[in-house]
């Protein structure tokens, strides 16, 4: 008689799962948050707040003396050159600015309804960017031999009889300086615009031409109202960059001009640097304040 011995009883053990860790989600948010902060606070806020700190302090001929006085701002806002100055400034941000978008806003215009194909429209916005391929001295120096007393645009004016004597205003003044800047800065008004104008539902146009509006009525009630997030976007960019701008004025105006940033560089080629810091700060409040009333005429949010 043999016996049947069962199989031995396999005991199953289940492996311990450990549970996932699941972090907060406040910390997950400030997690994703804390690249950009420490980028925009050592490159953004800490110079900043290094340049406030500076324009307190005290200076000689030589060096600076770590202290909290404030006539750097007493001279800055007491001081009718100053002021003088700020107003330059304003003017020419005004004038270049104005230009710039209404040179930009017919140009990204063409480039978003007049042109078919797409390719031509890379083609062509292509092309409006070659002037950046060289730099902006490079840009700036060559209107003089087209504006100097010898130039090409006096040249042509007096072969032609329509002058008999050289035009002594078109170069070292501020029409040369408005000149060579909006050639710099129009770009920076085409872009945003054309993007936005690429966005438009060309339905919206097709509906309004449907009901009886005219080309002229399209454009105000349409295609102007649907851009003004590129135009916000675009006048930030101009106007900051006017403000900044001190090559331009110098080398342009012949030093018959002046800008806030030129002053600044000025102070700061004689070691006068609390009191280009001091400049520095009222400047960037200046920006700011307009900056924010950009912003709060049009909600650029719906470009972003």
């Amino acid at each position: 008689m043999t016996m049947v011995v069962p199989p031995p009883k396999t005991v199953k053990v289940e492996a311990l799962e450990k549970p996932p860790i699941t972090l907060p989600p406040s910390l997950i948010s400030w997690l994703q948050a804390a690249p950009l902060t420490i980028i925009l606070g050592a490159f953004l806020a800490l110079p900043i707040l290094m340049i406030t700190v500076v324009s307190f302090w005290d200076y000689d001929f030589a060096q600076m003396y770590p202290d909290f006085v404030t006539f750097n701002y007493a001279e800055t806002l007491g001081s009718w050159v100053t002021w003088k100055t700020y107003l330059n400034t304003l003017k020419f941000t005004f004038l270049v600015w104005s230009i710039t978008l209404f040179i930009g806003f017919w140009v990204a215009y063409f480039l978003a309804f007049h042109i078919r194909t797409s390719a031509m429209q890379t083609v062509l916005f292509l092309v409006c960017t070659v002037p950046f391929l060289t730099s902006n001295i490079i840009r700036m120096i060559s209107w003089i031999p087209v504006l100097g007393r010898n130039g090409l645009v006096n040249s042509a004016l007096i072969e032609t009889g329509i002058i008999a004597a050289p035009i002594e205003w078109l170069l070292y003044s501020d029409f040369a300086v408005v000149l060579a800047m909006v050639h710099l800065y129009t770009l920076f008004m085409v872009t945003p615009i054309f993007n936005t104008m690429m966005r438009i539902d060309r339905s919206l146009i097709e509906a309004a031409r449907d009901a009886g509006a005219s080309g002229l009525q399209i454009l105000t009630n349409v295609i102007i109202p649907l851009s003004k997030p590129g135009m916000a976007i675009g006048s930030i960019f101009v106007v900051t960059l006017v403000m900044a701008d001190f090559s331009t004025v110098q080398v342009m105006s012949g030093g018959q001009s002046a800008s806030v940033a030129l002053m600044m560089k000025n102070q700061m080629s004689l070691l006068q640097y609390p009191a280009a810091a001091a400049n520095a700060v009222v400047l960037l409040v200046l920006v700011l304040l307009m900056v924010a009333g950009i912003l709060r005429i049009v909600d650029i949010r719906k470009e972003l």
